[in-house]
């Protein structure tokens, strides 16, 4: 895990990324609805924020127990609803910011055999703390790289996902 450093450095500047990036988003596409099953941004910075405390666990589990097992977290699958709930932007940077702290001073804490430390995910085929902090950060920015796209891509050409 050479890239380990690299990983919790890249944790850290998602939050300011993250912000900084929102920011330059005029508020009148925040709430924008692009397509039929698309999130608007707002959405995607709300869920940013709504999963850090499960990711957390998660670690947190890797950390204690030495075969956890996971199940699956997909959004609005528990609920009626399958859109996140909006979280007001200030909101949602602090909370994003204050569990990735979290996240990140509880890794810094990690031993290599910790780190190499394999659960069951049904998901995926291997899945260990390492693969999970580094699903956290492809996380963040396929979001923003999908926010990005939901402001700026025209109409032809935006990725419809199923």
């Amino acid at each position: 895990m050479p890239d380990r450093i690299d990983i919790l450095e890249g944790l850290l500047r998602s939050g300011s990324i993250l912000e900084a990036f929102v920011r330059t988003i005029p508020a009148k596409n925040l709430n924008r609805i692009r397509a039929e099953g698309c999130w608007s941004i707002a959405e995607h910075v709300s869920h940013l924020a709504q999963v850090q405390p499960m990711l957390l666990e998660r670690i947190l589990r890797f950390m204690r127990e030495d075969e956890p097992e996971f199940i699956p977290y997909i959004p609005g699958e528990d609920d009626a609803e399958e859109r996140p709930p909006v979280v007001e932007m200030p909101a949602a940077f602090e909370a994003f910011n204050r569990y990735r702290q979290k996240q990140v001073a509880l890794l810094e804490t990690a031993d290599d055999l910790t780190w190499q430390k394999v659960g069951h995910h049904p998901e995926y085929a291997l899945y260990s703390l390492y693969i999970l902090v580094r699903h956290i950060l492809m996380h963040d920015h396929w979001h923003m790289y999908r926010m990005e796209e939901l402001w700026l891509t025209r109409d032809a050409y935006l990725t419809k996902l199923p």
